[in-house]
This record gives C-alpha cells, sequence and structure tokens, in this order.
C-alpha cells in the first residue's frame, strides 16, 4: 500500500496550533512510509472563512519546515484541493444518495428546528431530527406548518446496524454515539463537513487519518457514508486533544498559545515548537526528549500516542526554547534575532553580546528588551535609581570614565574592560555592587540588564564614554 495521509485546515482566522500538531505526525508518517501527504483547505463554512487565513496556513506550517506534495498553492493530480471549488462533486454524491434512499431532502424551517429542540429538551430527549420530512413529496411537506421551500439533504441512518464500534490506531476498539439523520448538503449548495471529509478522502486516495480525538463522535456516520458509497475506509487515529492546565480543550478564544502565529509573535524557535509539539502524547523510545523532526520520522509508531489529552505547557516550552537558543551560533542567533530588535538595522553590538542574550533569553521576543541601549541616543535618567552607598554615584562613574579612556577602540573587548575597571575598583578597595551598579544604570538607565563588561564592549569605546560623561552631568546637575 502507498501511504497517502492529508492535512485538512479550514480558513476561518489565524492558524490554530492543533494544525501544526497534526501536520507534524501525518508528515512524520508520509516521510517514513514514503508516501505523500496532501494539503486539502476545508472551506464549506463561509461565514466563517477569512480570506488571508489559506495564506498563513501555508505560510506558518513552512516556517515549522513542513511540507506536503499535493495541495491549492502545488496542484497535484487529485485536485481541486479547496472544497469550495468541488462543490459539484459533492452534489453528484449527495443525489447518488438521494437515488439509493440513502438521504433525503428536509424542508424544515430554522424556526420549525429550533421549536423541535426546545420541545426535546425540554422533555430530557435525546437531540437529534425527528424525521417530520422522511417519505414526503415537496407538496405533501409545503402542507404542514414550519416549510421553507429550499431543503437541504439529510442522510437517512439505518434503524439498525450502525457502526458504533470501530478500530483506532491508537485506541483499539473505540465506541462512539448513536447518529441521527444529518444535514450533508446545506441550501447554498455546500456540503457540510461529513459529506466533504469522506468523499474527498476518497477521491484523494487517503489510506491514513490522523486527526484530532474531537471527531470520534463523528464516526458512526462517516462510516456509514463509506458503506453507502461502497467505499473502502482509510485507517483512522485519532490524536489526543492538547489541553490547558484546567484539561479543558486549548482554544484561541481562552489561549493565545492556540494561536500558531502567537509562536512566532514570541520569539521561539520553530524546531524547538516542532520538538515540543512531538511530545504532546507522543514520545522517542529512548525517552530523549530534544530532538529533530527527522528523529520522528525514523522512530513514528503511530501505537506510541498515550490516548490521554497532554497539558500544552508553556514552562516546558520556554526551557526547550532556552535550550534551542544556547545551541545557536552566535551569527544565526543575531540573525533570528532581526524581527525583534529596537530599529530596522542590526546593531554590531548585538552580535558583541550574543554569547550573554543566549543564556539570558527563553523567547526571542525578550531580547528587544536586553539590547534597547544600543538603539538609544542620550538618555533621560532617572537619577533615583542611582540611590546611596559607598562609592557615591558620581565617584563610580568618574571612576570608570578614568580607567576607560585610555583604552583605544582596536582594544576596547570584553577582557580589557574588566581589567580596567577591575584594577580602577581594587586600587579603591570598592565593592562591585556600589561601584558597578551606578555604571550599569549610567549606560542604559536599569537596573537590570546583560553584564556591564559586555555591554560596554558592544557600546564601543566612544558611546560608552559619551554614556559615561552624560550620567555625570545628570547627576551633577539633579
Amino acid at each position: 500500500m502507498t501511504v497517502r495521509v492529508r492535512i485538512a485546515p479550514s480558513p476561518t482566522g489565524d492558524p490554530h496550533v492543533g494544525t501544526a500538531y497534526v501536520a507534524l505526525f501525518n508528515a512524520a508518517l508520509a516521510r517514513q512510509r514514503g508516501g505523500s501527504m496532501v494539503l486539502r483547505i476545508e472551506d464549506t463554512d463561509r461565514g466563517r472563512y477569512v480570506a488571508n487565513s489559506e495564506q498563513q496556513i501555508f505560510d506558518t506550517l513552512h516556517w515549522l519546515g513542513l511540507d506536503w506534495d499535493e495541495g491549492p498553492d502545488k496542484g497535484g493530480p487529485k485536485g481541486p484541493y479547496r472544497q469550495s471549488e468541488r462543490l459539484p462533486i459533492y452534489r453528484q454524491a449527495a443525489e447518488r444518495l438521494l437515488a439509493e434512499g440513502h438521504a433525503y431532502y428536509c424542508w424544515c424551517s430554522p424556526e420549525r428546528l429550533q421549536e423541535m429542540r426546545a420541545v426535546q429538551t425540554a422533555n430530557k430527549q435525546p437531540p437529534g431530527y425527528d424525521r417530520l420530512c422522511v417519505g414526503k413529496t415537496r407538496d405533501e411537506r409545503a402542507r404542514l406548518p414550519g416549510f421553507d421551500p429550499t431543503p437541504v439533504i439529510r442522510m437517512r441512518v439505518p434503524d439498525q446496524d450502525v457502526p458504533l464500534t470501530f478500530n483506532d490506531l491508537i485506541r483499539g476498539p473505540t465506541n462512539a454515539p448513536m447518529p441521527d439523520d444529518q444535514v450533508i448538503l446545506k441550501k447554498d449548495g455546500f456540503p457540510t463537513y461529513h459529506l466533504a471529509v469522506v468523499v474527498d478522502d476518497h477521491e484523494m486516495d487517503i489510506t491514513h487519518v490522523l486527526r484530532a480525538e474531537e471527531w470520534i463522535s463523528s464516526m458512526p456516520k462517516q462510516l456509514l457514508l463509506y458503506r453507502f458509497f461502497s467505499w473502502d475506509a482509510p485507517a483512522f487515529a485519532h490524536l489526543p486533544l492538547l489541553r490547558n492546565p484546567d484539561r479543558s480543550k486549548i482554544s484561541k478564544r481562552k489561549n493565545p498559545a492556540a494561536r500558531l502565529l502567537w509562536f512566532q509573535e514570541e520569539g521561539y524557535l520553530p524546531e524547538a515548537l516542532l520538538n515540543f509539539l512531538a511530545l504532546q502524547g507522543w514520545s522517542m523510545p529512548d525517552g530523549r526528549e530534544i530532538f529533530s523532526f527527522d528523529d520522528v520520522v525514523a522512530n513514528f509508531d503511530v501505537e506510541r500516542f498515550s490516548p490521554v489529552g497532554p497539558i500544552f505547557d508553556i514552562d516546558k516550552l520556554d526551557w526547550m526554547n532556552a535550550e534551542y537558543i544556547k545551541a545557536l551560533s552566535d551569527a544565526e542567533f543575531v540573525r533570528r534575532c532581526g524581527a525583534f530588535l529596537p530599529g530596522p538595522e542590526v546593531d554590531p553590538g548585538v552580535l558583541v553580546l550574543a554569547p550573554e542574550l543566549k543564556t539570558r533569553v527563553k523567547r526571542l521576543k525578550e531580547v528587544c528588551e536586553q539590547v534597547e541601549f544600543l538603539y538609544q541616543g542620550k538618555i533621560e535618567l532617572d537619577v533615583a535609581l542611582f540611590g546611596t552607598g559607598n562609592p557615591a554615584a558620581p565617584a563610580a562613574l568618574l571612576a570608570a570614565e578614568s580607567a576607560l579612556e585610555p583604552l583605544t577602540a582596536d582594544r576596547f573587548d570584553v577582557a580589557a574592560i574588566e581589567s580596567a575597571l577591575e584594577a580602577a575598583r581594587e586600587q579603591r578597595d570598592w565593592k562591585k555592587g556600589p561601584f558597578y551598579g551606578p555604571i550599569r544604570i549610567g549606560l542604559t538607565g536599569k537596573t537590570r540588564t546583560p553584564p556591564n563588561f559586555p555591554m560596554l564592549a558592544a557600546l564601543g569605546r566612544e558611546r560608552s564614554l559619551a554614556r559615561l560623561r552624560d550620567a555625570i552631568a545628570q547627576l551633577n546637575h539633579a
């Protein structure tokens, strides 16, 4: 069997992190088995359609390093790959079901359906369509209340022998609830999910469906459709849902981390996020926590999934991202920081500070505050930050200026700066805190920054001396 998998996101806003989660394991299975992955855009919900969402799906998945073999942006032999471009295919399938008695027209108005559900709720009856339209012609139904002249098409669920148990590759024999007569083709001619996904997976020769566990309840309706059409169903694996700390399903309404774009905005490395996603309900056979996508491909086994929904632990992701950041070369770190710097250009001092910054940040977004001093001109100091101590702030700044002034620009590096300042401090028998604290504030206007020596080297001789002299002047005029 040639393995063919698919991911089928809906363009209804910022891409969901679950899209990347599902895409990761589908891509791993396809790569491992020498198969293909299809990207299909499920855009039949026109009320929630967002125009730029499709491109965001492509861009964010590519940012993560994931790719596909067929899709709207690439074409392929099984297209079109947007459901909105496949409406005649769904209409033909629905009409076949009508002709064979597996579906029927329903003319019930939204108001009538709402009243029906209210009665069912009041009587504590299970929800579901009451089949008022079954067996009726249009004229017969029009003589009854709650008639809508534009019908939908509903599938007709048999009274018995409904497939309520199926084999899941992760969970084994799995039960699902009894379905009711679902709408499969809406008034506007667009299919609902259940018809479209079955038709598309069949037409696109999908052999394995790896998707979120929320679709388990849909399995009986979809398996019925496969039976009605006399098609072989693919193998199914329902991945555990990503969950918030309170065990609720992670959603864009409640958790910013549900937005895939949020990870770009915060400065997570794509390889770190992909590694983290691979640990959500799955694990490497040797227990490693840091590994690459190639490692996932080499070791992927769907049976290694736990059916229990994993907690999406941002603290652990921060730790993992920090480990990936530390492993970057200084030049690569600076390149990745580009979008998070305070200005449009990379100040040369950022490269000087890179070794320090790589150990101080968990997300690249945090770099901005750490290097802000490099992008500032004259800093208006809050003299209250200097406080009191021995030495007094002006004395510390004057001593630093005197120690650094003899250094030439080409020797203004961390080692030379440290040697000069330490000699000045020891000569005066000053403690480190009271001496270096005012220097830090004078250079940056802040009390929490990278270490002084790398900061001075990053600023360079002329800017460093100018900052110290300006700080002395502001203190003298305070």
